[in-house]
């Protein structure tokens, strides 16, 4: 069984250099986003890296804003899917908000819809597109 750990960057210079590299690899290069759309509001997000065995392989990261608390850039690369490594983000991330992060939302791909559903996160108003893919808005109901 592959050991699976998930971990907040405490090191941003190193690792968020692995995390901005599997998001590309996931967003830019395997899901076509546009690449201008994929980097922003770094500085004011609390980013995660997540790990197979001690290899970097996903990523995600959460940000106040005016609405409440967003959850977002949730990636496994192609290679670590299956393992249990999405569902391993979206606890530790949850686990990480702060106490007054009260509404919580993101917007899920929807093939993800599944795994967000899993952890209290119900669909909320019409579909959309976002950087060319398909989302609904989910938010978490506690």
């Amino acid at each position: 069984m592959p050991q699976l750990s998930v971990e907040r960057v405490k090191n941003p210079s190193e690792e968020l250099e692995q995390v901005f590299a599997i998001r590309k690899e996931v967003f830019v290069v395997e899901q076509d986003c546009p690449p201008e759309l994929e980097w922003e509001f770094e500085e004011e997000s609390t980013h995660f890296l997540a790990r197979v065995d001690g290899i970097p392989a996903g990523a995600a990261r959460w940000r106040k804003t005016e609405k409440g608390f967003k959850l977002e850039r949730f990636a496994v690369l192609k290679v670590y899917r299956g393992l249990g490594l999405g569902q391993e983000l979206v606890k530790t991330v949850l686990e990480d908000l702060p106490a007054e992060a009260v509404y919580v939302y993101l917007h899920a791909q929807i093939q993800a819809m599944g795994l967000y559903t899993k952890f209290g996160f119900i669909a909320e108003g019409p579909q959309f597109e976002e950087a060319g893919i398909q989302h609904f808005k989910m938010v978490l109901k506690r």
